[in-house]
């Protein structure tokens, strides 16, 4: 009896450069151990032939040649005594049929290797008519997921990856694995090798020509239009192992930014509704079709979620019906399906409390790319981004704005009272502030006056009266028109009217109103302290009454029962 061999399994779909990887090991095990490994290709591969009597034109000849028994590869193969101190076992996943013993997955090292199907399809329709349980893309998921929920996530590669910069990630597998790597593994001898399975005319001809992983080329060939569907079946498989794919940091790979922390790490795993259905976050997506995408053609509104009731809601929705209605789209989902959507996103999160709803209407999908809503035939798309959002700003000690030289849109340009997506005009004052190390700047209209926020509504002070902009250039925003509501219910004095710049520099208090900041005090405006610093006497109690009154009131969410 030998000792126990360290048993490494290579788990891929069909054409994914694994026969590559295979030769590319058997050459860092040749010169490492001095011929102490033994290769394994495809030992599950009569089993499978046997299990699900798939035909292949050398089936015969395998079947009476190697074991048909996959229990028994299991054991006596695979996991059988030896001479050699490593084993290499280059497995195709959908070789992976009901009945094989858990053994096979519990033991050695498993990695996976993927390529993108429009690689795959084209490749391997040259030699079998490809289908979805010839490619096995799902299985090779599942290998992914029994192995993760084991405690030992597999490392996963690209066979792009592979092509493009071997070195860098073969150091990177290696490196999973625990191995040392050989620059050995980047190159081998042309031609057939001794452990290449019995199918190795048909399938290998291509890689007996290599000497190492060869750079794709940089312009594919046209897809198969016959393969579409396929394709499509396919690829969100080959899309859930790639945000797992080991990419490489060194110099030898195209750098890549780092993977963001999000502010609220519990929206990692948030549903959202897109069209008809809740997906997961990374499959939220609208089609590229979309007129969100072609030209910032949507409306949208932002609400808040207090104590399992959705604030001011048909407030919102009616400002996003009249949006819609202005900018003339057709075929919109009535008032009670938004709200059904909204109700059913918050539930699937459990969101019933401190959090922000992104409410987007688009004209919808279009026929062709292009401008007019001509091309727009399959009606609106609705989308509700439920998030954890705590207030965005800091209410308690205050916030820096700068005024930017971006003007606000005039309404001869495009009205303020559209809630619309197009938001370019924002963005570039937002720039300007952010620069500035401001939180927000303010923007002024094409006659100098105060207009707004790059993203909220603004008010001041002055000797005890309450003072806002007129709402011809900004957007009459809900939670301004709540602000003010509760001025008056404070007995205190409210102007709306015309306010310089100078205004807001010399104010006694400054705050700003909005849905995902709430109020928000200001105690510096381009270098000038508004007041003594701190947040004045007037903003709390305003912070206060709308606070009471976003507990006390919103439209609540069907079946939420306060624990």
């Amino acid at each position: 009896m030998g000792e126990e061999i360290e048993v490494i399994h290579s788990w891929s779909a069909p054409r994914s450069l694994s026969t590559s990887l295979m030769y590319s090991f058997a050459q860092y095990f040749l010169v490492l151990q001095r011929n102490d490994i033994e290769v394994l290709d495809e030992p599950l591969y009569a089993n499978f032939l046997r299990v699900t009597g798939v035909d292949r034109p050398y089936k015969e000849k395998l079947r009476s040649e190697l074991e048909n028994d996959g229990n028994k590869v299991v054991k006596e193969v695979i996991f059988g005594a030896g001479v050699k101190k490593y084993r290499y076992c280059k497995h195709i996943a959908k070789q992976r049929v009901p009945g094989l013993t858990n053994e096979l997955m519990k033991r050695g090292k498993h990695f996976i290797l993927i390529r993108n199907p429009l690689d795959i399809l084209p490749s391997f329709d040259k030699i079998v008519p490809p289908s979805f349980l010839e490619l096995g893309l799902a299985e090779l998921v599942s290998v992914y997921s029994e192995l993760s929920e084991s405690g030992r996530p597999p490392p996963v590669i690209d066979a792009a990856d592979l092509r493009e910069n071997p070195e860098a990630t073969l150091r990177g597998l290696c490196e999973d694995l625990d191995i040392p790597f050989q620059d050995s593994m980047l190159r081998w001898e042309a031609g057939p090798k001794p452990f290449d399975g019995i199918w190795a005319p048909w399938w290998y001809k291509s890689v007996h020509k290599s000497t190492g992983f060869a750079p794709a080329k940089k312009y594919p060939t046209p897809f198969p239009t016959s393969l579409y569907d396929l394709l499509e079946q396919s690829l969100p498989f080959y899309n859930m192992l790639k945000r797992h794919a080991r990419r490489s940091s060194s110099n030898y790979l195209n750098s890549t930014l780092p993977h963001p922390s999000l502010p609220v790490p519990a929206n990692e795993k948030l549903l959202a509704w897109v069209g008809d259905e809740i997906v997961p976050r990374e499959t939220a997506k609208v089609s590229v079709f979309d007129s969100i995408v072609q030209g910032g053609d949507g409306v949208w509104e932002g609400l808040r979620v207090y104590g399992g009731k959705v604030f001011k809601l048909e407030e919102h929705l009616d400002r996003m019906f009249d949006s819609a209605k202005a900018l003339a789209f057709s075929n919109v989902p009535t008032r009670e399906e938004v709200k059904e959507a909204i109700f059913r996103t918050l539930l699937r999160n459990g969101m019933f409390d401190n959090a922000h709803i992104r409410l987007t209407l688009t004209r919808g999908k279009k026929v062709t790319s292009g401008m007019s809503p001509a091309f727009n035939r399959y009606g609106c798309t609705l989308i509700v981004l439920a998030e954890w959002k705590p207030p965005v700003y800091d209410n308690e000690k205050g916030l820096m704005l700068v005024t930017a030289t971006t003007r606000r849109n005039s309404p001869n340009n495009l009205d303020s009272k559209i809630h619309h997506n197009n938001l370019l005009n924002n963005i570039l004052a937002k720039i300007e502030g952010n620069n500035a190390g401001a939180d927000d700047a303010i923007m002024l209209d094409k006659d100098g006056y105060v207009s707004e926020t790059n993203a909220t509504n603004i008010f001041l002070v002055k000797k005890g009266r309450v003072v806002t902009p007129h709402a011809d250039y900004c957007l009459p925003g809900i939670t301004r028109a709540t602000v003010m509501e509760l001025v008056l219910k404070e007995s205190l004095a409210l102007e709306e009217r015309r306010i310089s710049l100078s205004e807001f520099h010399t104010a006694d208090e400054v705050w700003t109103t909005g849905t995902m900041g709430e109020l928000s005090p200001v105690v510096k405006i381009d270098g000038r302290i508004v007041g003594d610093g701190r947040v004045g006497p007037i903003t709390l109690r305003l912070q206060n009454a709308y606070k009471n009154l976003s507990k006390d009131s919103g439209v609540p969410i069907p079946t939420y029962e306060k624990s």
